[in-house]
């Protein structure tokens, strides 16, 4: 008999329990474990969590392996491991063709099963007979396939296997965007078999990326060819989704404590320390019980009250689950885990404790942990009343093999058998940690040595790109491109990577490939892409963005991040480099930029600091050639090389033929473009119908307007200022309003072609379109090629795409080819863009169907951050999107909510690029907005417009198509933020917007917003300082278009609904079912109220609709009476607030006295005087909201009012406000 030290007897024992419970159920053939005796299907989660006590005990032998005996029981172990991660391999492999689908289609019906037969490993349910899409089980498999590999254990053997691995990586790449039925395989909490985004998945396919990334599946034995590459954007989606959903779960599911396995053990998922603890709080505060913690609230699973006999439950019946939700002990062993990591031996014997005291002692005297813990039945309705006073039953598994894995590995690190950096041989619990700042180096390369001697004069020294050589700089596309041979496998039939995203994180690294070495110039910079990248203000804006997020998100990357940016002629303005682009170059060279530590130099100087990544992969290997470069990726690397970026179009740019047509025909076809607006500005109907109702505004042609940028509100180009100075007079013709009578020189002839203009929104006169359809199309043709006016040009093409369509020939020939009508338009946006004409370049954009790049990634990116968007204008035509689409799809649905305002629908893919830039850096924006309605949106920007120019409407929306895309996105950033501002003119008709920082402006040529009458004129007097009327307005304006409401308002708002019958808002009813169906806090209550919030077309008249539930809320949450009675009608009380306020206003003489208080009773009908929306005085909505005087007093005594109706025998009520 030997002797053991202390140590080995109790290890010794460990394995016997480890045996015993977990290893003698492993099949023999296949490695997979059954879910019990009676049911052999093996679910991939539970088979990694059972397996996980095994290798912590192959690890704790290792150490003490004093004798052979231990040594080979640590090899004995190690190798269930292996056969286990390889079984499951193997299950996964045979499904490879589901892999290769669900790449392009995202669809659960393509993706791989949840569970096989422990048996054989081949499938046991069809695809739509389970929630087979989990993507953290997939997730969890690479995870702990990553560590066990660092830990030294040889799982994948073949490089065909690391193939079908990498391909598992493409496949939860997208898991930021791809709902799924999750760890409890049910998706919405009804179990309705509706996949909900949920963050346990995004976060556990986050540590996964992380985990895969640059590692060697052959250890240490392996090469180039074994190693796995992720692209670092895509964890850093993830992790930018999961920050801004923890501790939420998903829509239905408000918390959930599966989110245990994500912020500790054995994810590390999350980056800031501050979530970790708000969501463990959460969890521990909301489900934590007895015996375990509920899996989130109301949960019916093996719950009394539950239906045996159906899967799902009525929305309804959730109600009848809450306080006897079943309890997990399984959540105090990721608990006891959780703080063994942070080294808190005060809470793990505290929670060991309390498992002890619920485990099941067996007569071999071993402690089981069960499944989970049911109140019995008879007991169900006291545990109701009072939660956590009845005795629960075990029920389910016992032991619960999963639970009982994580158990054994508690007591390991507890008896100091494991460290806790055995279990994370990857050290992923550090990345929580603080880390030192980064420093962002940045590169500039000049086109060509013109350029490089323009920066020169400004003291800035920068390289040419043929002067960086040997290294090769090429755009992100080809980056992009090259990853696609990634994972391409002939025999498994694997096509490689399919997204054609590379994000700032990839291109900010080198390349090797063989012995060549590559920088990528970032993705926006991409001239080939979009009109708003010529804009170079907007590309510096972008620049100092996306520098900002390098700072932020390259924390757990290796080296310095490196930008390189190539200055090439398109950014030159008039031959010169602009100012902004000469500034921010100076703020870079010193070195600091917006808090962001930057350095300046030659991307020889950076080699050594930054992170060079070899694309090995880009090898022959499948041919026997691994050293050479694959041939398609030779000849593509060859044709990319020394190929410009610029192709000239010369159609519309040959010298005018002679001029001379008469005025008439010159009129005919005038505002062709500007009949397609449909932005709508009038105060009144701001988000109602846009008809313009007032009587036809007759306009003659004044030959005094020689300027045609007045007549379109849109900047002329230099042609338009030669020929106004010639005074030809066939160009002074002022343009022609849509909607307004038009008197024409002469009268129109009879004309027998009836042409069909859709005109939304804008109703024209008949003269006009006989005027329209009389040129014939060649004359139209001559015209073309006669004007100089980009203006005109784009007039005469649009009323040719509308009569003849796009791809009619034009009669013209360029090179010997045809030239279409689509043509003529290309040629028109790149001279627009080029003189950067805005207004013409949207509507052109829109023509030719062009689509922001990046347009379903920005929709995305707004969506999975639980932010709903409606396109189109209210409140007829709006629709909403919910779920991420295909690019083509969202253009066309773009597109179908404007009809044929082409400007609009552009302008709307563009704002949706900017919101999704804004929450990308600057998520705080968007605090307590659920749905971002981007045609309201649009029209606030138009009504802020044309408050501050004192412009009416239609000329307002002219200025707003005409704004150039730095200057839209920093109005937009204004509203969004709330911020004031003013509006300086920079001459060519553009407007730059400027923040007020203070009250005093030095320059008079700035329209200030506050304090000015609509009539307001700039002159040289010295500009007093602006009183506060119209900013309380103001605010409730912007606020009711962004959706804004107050913190915890939805919430709230349950509290009242359970308090009373129900809530009518603009005829629709909140039923108060609604509190028995969802959790306060669940987002899909939020969208329910919101969604009857959105049915009030004037967006201050919801705000103080708002202001009035909040007041409600009040009354609940002070008891200030039990119950509130039946319905309640919520604009009665505004009004009734309303009433009360004009009385008080008639008695102290106040302002109101001018409109409404003057005679109530005049006031009924027709409009206010003072155009207060509906029938509110419009000096209410200009109160603040506190003070004796403010809002909320009023709401406070119209509701007190209400009470003392519905309650007279209550005690009067207090509405003193504090």
């Amino acid at each position: 008999m030997r002797t053991r030290s202390n140590s080995g007897v109790r290890l010794d024992y460990y394995q016997r329990v480890v045996h015993k419970l977990i290893l003698d159920h492993q099949q023999p053939v296949t490695g997979l474990f059954p879910a019990s005796p009676h049911n052999d299907h093996a679910w991939i989660r539970d088979n990694l969590y059972c397996i996980l006590a095994v290798w912590g005990l192959s690890m704790a032998f290792k150490k003490i392996a004093d004798q052979d005996e231990d040594r080979a029981k640590t090899y004995e172990l190690e190798q269930s491991c292996v056969k286990l991660m390889r079984g499951l391999l193997m299950a996964m492999m045979q499904q490879k063709d589901k892999v290769e689908k669900f790449k392009s289609s995202q669809n659960p019906l393509d993706s791989l099963h949840a569970k096989y037969s422990s048996a054989t490993g081949r499938t046991v349910v069809k695809d739509n007979e389970w929630g087979h899409l989990q993507i953290d089980a997939i997730s969890l498999y690479l995870l702990i396939l990553a560590q066990m590999t660092a830990s030294g254990l040889q799982i994948v053997f073949s490089l065909d296997e690391v193939a079908f691995i990498q391909n598992l990586v493409f496949y939860i790449e997208s898991a930021y965007c791809t709902p799924d039925y999750g760890i409890w395989e049910r998706g919405d909490k009804t179990n309705h078999g509706l996949p909900e985004l949920n963050a346990s998945s995004i976060g556990m396919a986050k540590a996964a990326l992380e985990a895969m990334n640059e590692l060697d599946l052959f250890g240490a034995r392996g090469g180039p060819s074994s190693v796995i590459h992720v692209l670092a954007d895509e964890a850093q989606k993830c992790q930018a989704v999961l920050q801004s959903m923890l501790p939420r779960e998903s829509n239905s599911k408000e918390l959930d404590s599966g989110l245990l396995s994500i912020i500790s053990y054995p994810a590390f998922a999350v980056d800031d320390p501050q979530l970790i603890a708000r969501t463990r709080e959460t969890i521990v505060t909301k489900l934590q019980g007895k015996y375990g913690c509920k899996r989130f609230l109301r949960d019916g699973h093996k719950t009394p009250r539950e239906d045996p006999n159906r899967l799902y439950y009525e929305p309804w019946e959730l109600r009848m689950f809450e306080n006897i939700e079943c309890e997990w002990p399984l959540f105090f062993c990721y608990l006891i885990l959780d703080y063994c990591f942070q080294g808190d031996k005060a809470n793990v014997s505290d929670y060991n404790h309390k498992l002890e005291k619920i485990m099941i002692r067996k007569d071999d005297g071993i402690k089981l942990v069960p499944e989970l813990y049911s109140v019995p039945p008879d007991k169900a309705n006291q545990e109701q009343c009072d939660p956590g006073s009845q005795e629960r039953i075990p029920l389910g598994r016992c032991p619960f093999i999963w639970a009982q894995s994580l158990y054994i590995l508690g007591k390991l690190l507890q008896e100091g058998f494991l460290a806790v950096g055995e279990l994370d041989p990857l050290n992923r619990r550090l990345c929580s940690e603080k880390k030192p700042d980064v420093v962002v180096q940045i590169v500039i390369l000049a086109e060509d040595n013109e350029i490089r001697d323009k920066l020169l004069e400004y003291d800035l020294h920068v390289q040419t790109i043929s002067e960086v050589a040997p290294i090769e700089v090429q755009p992100a596309r080809v980056l992009s491109h090259l990853y696609t041979y990634l994972g391409r496998n002939k025999k498994l039939g694997l096509s490689g990577r399919k997204s054609r995203d590379v994000g700032i994180l990839s291109t900010s690294k080198l390349y090797s490939i063989n012995d060549r070495i590559f920088a990528f110039t970032p993705q926006f910079s991409d001239m080939k892409r979009f009109y708003i990248a010529s804009d170079y203000e907007l590309m510096v804006d972008i620049l100092k963005a996306e520098i900002n997020f390098l700072k932020s998100s390259w924390q757990n990357l290796l080296g310095r991040p490196l930008v390189v940016l190539t200055l090439n002629q398109t950014y030159l303005d008039q031959g010169k480099i602009p100012m902004a682009m000469i500034t921010t170059m100076k703020k870079l060279k010193s070195g600091y930029i917006n808090g962001t530590r930057v350095t300046l130099g030659n991307l020889g100087d950076f080699l050594s600091t930054s992170a060079i990544t070899n694309l090995s992969f880009l090898g022959s290997q499948e041919d026997g050639y691994p050293d050479k470069l694959n041939p398609q990726v030779q000849s593509y690397l060859e044709e990319h090389l020394l190929k410009s970026f610029s192709n000239k179009v010369s159609v519309l740019s040959k010298p005018m033929a002679a001029r001379g047509r008469s005025m008439r025909r010159r009129m005919s076809v005038r505002g062709a473009i500007k009949k397609t607006r449909s932005i709508n500005v009038d105060s009144e109907t701001l988000g109602m119908e846009g008809e313009y109702v007032g009587p036809p505004v007759e306009r003659k042609p004044s030959w005094l307007e020689v300027d045609p940028a007045q007549a379109f509100g849109r900047s002329p180009s230099p042609e338009d200022k030669k020929k106004a100075s010639t005074n030809d007079p066939s160009t002074t013709i002022s343009g022609v309003e849509s909607g307004m009578e038009e008197k024409a020189p002469s009268p129109p002839k009879e004309v027998n072609k009836n042409i069909p203009i859709i005109v939304r929104n804008r109703p024209t006169s008949e003269s006009q379109n006989l005027l329209y359809a009389e040129a014939e199309t060649d004359e139209l043709m001559a015209m073309l090629r006669e004007t100089e006016s980009l203006d005109e040009q784009g007039d005469i093409l649009q009323y040719l795409v509308d009569t003849q369509g796009l791809d009619f020939n034009t009669g013209m020939l360029e090179n010997g080819k045809v030239v279409t009508v689509k043509d003529l338009l290309k040629a028109l946006y790149e001279k627009a863009c080029t003189q950067k004409l805005w207004g013409l370049v949207r509507h052109t954009a829109g023509m030719l169907g062009k689509r922001v790049e990046d347009l379903a990634k920005a929709v995305t990116d707004l969506l999975v951050r639980q932010k709903q968007i409606t396109v189109g204008m209210p409140p007829n035509n709006e629709h909403t999107i919910t779920a991420p689409l295909p690019e083509n799809e969202l253009r066309q649905l773009i597109h179908l909510a404007y009809g044929d305002d082409e400007s609009t629908a552009m302008l709307t893919q563009e704002l949706l690029v900017y919101l999704a830039m804004f929450i990308r850096t600057e998520p705080q924006l968007f605090l307590e907005m659920l749905r971002l309605r981007v045609g309201l949106i649009i029209q606030v920007m138009a009504t802020e417009l044309s408050r501050t120019l004192s412009c009416d409407g239609e000329e307002a929306s002219e200025h707003l198509l005409n704004l150039s895309p730095f200057e839209m996105k920093n109005l937009l950033y204004h509203i969004l933020s709330g911020k004031e501002f003013a509006i300086n003119s920079v001459g060519r008709g553009n407007f730059s917007i400027i923040s007020n920082k203070s009250n005093r402006y030095g320059k008079k040529s700035q329209i200030m917003l506050e304090g000015q009458s609509l009539q307001g004129t700039i002159d040289d007097t010295p500009i007093v300082e602006p009183d506060r009327q119209g900013q309380w307005l103001r605010r409730r304006r912007l606020d009711g278009a962004l959706n804004r409401v107050p913190r915890d308002f939805y919430p709230r708002v349950w509290g009242v609904l359970e308090r009373c019958q129900g809530l009518i808002i603009q005829g629709k009813v909140l039923q108060p079912n609604l509190t028995q169906e969802m959790t306060s806090g669940e987002l899909k209550f939020a969208l329910a109220v919101e969604t009857v919030l959105n049915s009030i077309p004037q967006p201050e008249y919801r705000q103080l609709v708002v202001e009035a539930l909040m007041v409600l809320t009040l009354v609940v949450e002070y008891k200030a009476v039990s119950h509130l009675g039946e319905m309640i009608g919520v604009e009665n009380l505004v009004h009734k607030a309303n009433q009360i306020f004009l009385e008080d206003q008639m008695r102290c003489n106040g302002d109101a006295t001018l409109c409404c208080a003057k005679n109530p009773s005049e006031s009924t009908g027709g409009a206010l005087v003072c155009g207060g929306a509906a029938g509110v005085c419009q000096h209410l909505y200009d109160s603040a909201p506190s003070g004796s005087y403010g809002t909320m007093t009023y709401l406070a005594r119209a509701i007190a009012a209400l009470l003392t109706e519905r309650v007279p025998d209550a005690p009067p009520v207090q509405c003193a406000i504090s």
